[in-house]
């Protein structure tokens, strides 16, 4: 009898979910148990379902992937977890490693790297996508090495990071307190600590910021 790894997929793009799911059902070896499209729901799937494995985006609505990693590492301590994201900074992935993730992919990985990586997982080992894991190390060595002051960027936590990429688009703090489910005084207290942090002043500089981080397009 095949034994099979239950998983859960919690990702907020209906078609990407839905191509990550016919990619890991075609495997005899893993069975997709559960689907969330948000955090909150995400942490509710799986504390009832015990997956052995948690395939995860970061940037989602009501709560987002770093707080959801912590949730379910203190929920869920045995099941295992995959961050599945477009962040290639190094700060990201250290936050995630950082909040208990297993595993770090990048979305333009292909097929073949995310199975190599849940299988690498499955057998007690950790996974950073090999196009960002020298970068990575390096920068942290460095780091620790030199001494360097954190930049203003890595003082931004992942909410207001979050913030960030949704003003650099376009949303009012109308519409990110209602996505983020928060009131609008939090949404623009928000919006003010980030000016403070990265001592810019405007709508403008904050976009122009967010492209140069890469966290939104151009």
């Amino acid at each position: 009898m095949v034994t099979k790894h239950g998983i859960v997929i919690v990702e907020d793009h209906t078609l990407l979910r839905e191509g990550l799911k016919s990619l890991l059902s075609s495997n005899p070896h893993l069975e997709i148990v559960g689907e969330a499209e948000n955090g909150q729901d995400a942490i509710r799937c799986i504390v009832k379902l015990k997956p052995t494995l948690v395939l995860m985006d970061l940037s989602m609505p009501k709560m987002n992937g770093m707080d959801a990693l912590k949730a379910i590492k203190k929920l869920s301590p045995e099941t295992k977890t995959i961050v599945l994201t477009v962040h290639k900074d190094e700060e990201y992935i250290l936050a995630a490693l950082d909040a208990g993730a297993n595993g770090y992919i990048v979305k333009d990985s292909t097929s073949s790297e995310l199975i190599i990586a849940i299988n690498s997982i499955l057998n007690g080992k950790r996974f950073i996508s090999p196009s960002i894991s020298e970068k990575v190390i390096d920068g942290y060595l460095e780091g620790r090495k030199s001494g360097k002051p954190s930049s203003s960027w890595s003082t931004l936590t992942q909410r207001e990071r979050e913030i960030l990429k949704m003003i650099a688009e376009g949303y009012k703090s109308k519409d990110i307190a209602e996505y983020l489910c928060i009131s609008v005084k939090t949404a623009e207290k928000h919006r003010s600590n980030l000016m403070k942090k990265l001592n810019l002043h405007s709508i403008s500089a904050l976009t122009t910021y967010a492209i140069e981080k890469g966290i939104v397009n151009k």
